[in-house]
């Protein structure tokens, strides 16, 4: 049997579950990092304890939007809950892409409870050279 030590923990945990994040009623935020490399962007979405069918990404225009769901663990009978502090329900993150990525290439992965989402930089945004012409007159000039 697991001992609590600190009665103001659990009515704090009460009310989190009432009124604050991982409520049924009230999508919350879930962690996440985001960083560069090379030509693409990854961002990691920690969702521990979340199986890979109960996420759904989804991109309309620049607009990426994960929402998953942590359901509880299926009790047998006689079974009683001792202690439930881990957050249940909807977590959901929305995120503005910029004009600059392909949100036609998004690749996603999901491995020991972290979603890493890869966003390839589109084409046109890469950094290209520009040709200037020798001789007289106006040349144009082509990316």
């Amino acid at each position: 049997m697991l001992m609590r030590t600190d009665p103001f923990r659990e009515l704090d945990r009460m009310a989190q579950q009432l009124v604050g994040p991982g409520t049924w009623s009230k999508p919350s935020v879930m962690p996440m990092d985001a960083y560069r490399e090379g030509d693409w962007y990854v961002v990691a979405f920690d969702l521990p304890g979340v199986t890979a069918d109960a996420i759904d990404i989804d991109v309309e225009r620049n607009m990426l939007t994960v929402k998953a769901e942590r359901r509880p663990v299926a009790k047998a009978d006689g079974v009683k809950v001792e202690l439930s502090e881990r957050p249940l329900g909807v977590f959901s993150r929305q995120i503005v892409l910029a004009d600059t990525l392909d949100t036609e290439r998004i690749q996603a992965d999901y491995d020991a409870g972290v979603l890493t989402l890869r966003i390839p930089i589109a084409e046109r945004a890469k950094p290209r050279k520009i040709t200037i012409g020798a001789g007289s007159g106006r040349k144009e000039i082509s990316g």
